[in-house]
C-alpha cells in the first residue's frame, strides 16, 4: 500500500507540525499495553525514531514501504522487532506498539477536518496496518532465529566431551540421540580427539533411556569415525534392560569393547595402558 503524493505530504503536515504531541501521545498509548515491561525513555526513543522515519519517507514524494525511499523506515521497524523480540515480548505487543498510531492520526484528523478527512485517515491506516504487518514479520523471524541459536548451544551443552585420564576423553550422552545430536556428539569428539591427542573414547550411554536401531546405528558411526582417527571406543552404561533390547534387535557391536559401567569402562581402558586398579571393597561394620 502505497500512499500517493498528495496523501503523503498531508500526513507528513500532521506528523511534523506536532512532533511532541504526537510522540508523547504515542508513548502514552504504547506504554498502557505495555504495563511498565519499558522504560519510559526508551519507548519514546522508540517512537521518535519511527516518528522521524515515517516522516523523512514522506517527504521524498511518497511513502511507499517497499521503496528504496522507505529504506530508514524499514531499518526502524525492523529495530524495533529485534530489540523487543531479544526482550522477551510477544508478537502481539510489538505490533501494538505501530498499530497506536492509527489512534494518534484520528485525533488529528478529526482536529483538521476538511472534505478528505475520511479519505485521508482510511490511506492512513492501511499504510499503517502494513507497518504492523512487517514489524510482526520481522519479529517472527529474529524469534526463530533466537531459537535456532538457542536449540543449538543446547545441543552444544548437552554433549560434553570430558577428559576423565591422560589420553582417554569421555562422552556422556543424556536423552535422546536423534541424527542432528549425533552429528554434534561426532564432531566434537573427533575435535576433541585431535585437541587432546587421546588414543582411548569412552562413550557412555547410561542417561539415554533407550535404544533402537537408530540411535545403534549413530553410535557405531561415531565409533568408526573415532576410529579413522586413530582411537579406540567403549561403550559403557549398558544396562539389563537395553542390554536385551539390543539382543531383540539383532544389533551387533562386533569387536566394540562393551561395560556396564562408566567406572568399569575407565578400568578397562586403565589396564590397557599398564595402570594397576582395584575395586574398592565393600565396607563392613564391626
Amino acid at each position: 500500500m502505497a500512499l500517493s503524493t498528495e496523501e503523503s505530504g498531508r500526513l507528513v503536515a500532521l506528523l511534523s507540525g506536532q512532533d511532541e504531541r504526537v510522540t508523547t501521545r504515542w508513548t502514552e498509548i504504547v506504554t498502557s499495553s505495555l504495563r511498565g515491561r519499558l522504560s519510559q525513555a526508551e519507548l519514546r526513543r522508540q517512537v521518535q525514531d519511527l516518528h522521524r522515519a515515517i516522516v523523512a519517507s514522506g517527504e521524498q514524494g511518497t511513502i511507499d514501504l517497499s521503496a528504496d525511499s522507505a529504506a530508514e523506515l524499514r531499518a526502524a521497524l525492523s529495530e524495533l522487532s529485534r530489540g523487543r523480540a531479544r526482550q522477551g515480548f510477544s508478537a502481539t505487543e510489538t505490533t501494538i506498539s505501530v498499530f497506536a498510531l492509527k489512534d494518534v492520526v484520528a485525533e488529528l484528523v478529526q482536529e483538521a477536518g476538511g472534505a478528505d478527512a475520511l479519505k485521508d485517515y482510511v490511506a492512513f491506516s492501511k499504510l499503517v496496518d502494513e507497518m504492523g504487518l512487517f514489524t510482526f514479520e520481522s519479529f517472527v523471524r529474529t524469534r526463530e532465529s533466537l531459537i535456532a541459536d538457542q536449540a543449538e548451544q543446547l545441543l552444544e551443552l548437552s554433549t560434553p566431551v570430558v577428559k576423565l585420564w591422560e589420553g582417554v576423553v569421555a562422552v556422556p550422552l543424556v536423552g535422546t540421540l536423534d541424527s542432528a545430536r549425533a552429528q554434534v556428539v561426532m564432531e566434537r569428539l573427533l575435535q576433541t580427539l585431535v585437541d587432546t591427542g587421546s588414543p582411548y573414547a569412552i562413550i557412555d550411554i547410561t542417561g539415554v533411556p533407550a535404544v533402537d536401531t537408530q540411535v545403534a546405528q549413530h553410535i557405531l558411526k561415531t565409533v568408526v569415525a573415532a576410529r579413522l582417527m586413530g582411537a579406540d571406543c567403549i561403550i559403557s552404561g549398558i544396562r539389563p534392560q537395553i542390554a536385551q533390547t539390543i539382543v531383540a534387535l539383532g544389533i551387533e557391536f562386533g569387536d566394540i569393547a562393551t561395560k556396564a559401567s562408566l567406572a568399569d569402562a575407565l578400568r578397562h581402558v586403565l589396564r590397557l595402558n599398564g595402570v594397576e586398579t582395584a575395586r574398592r571393597q565393600p565396607r563392613r561394620d564391626i
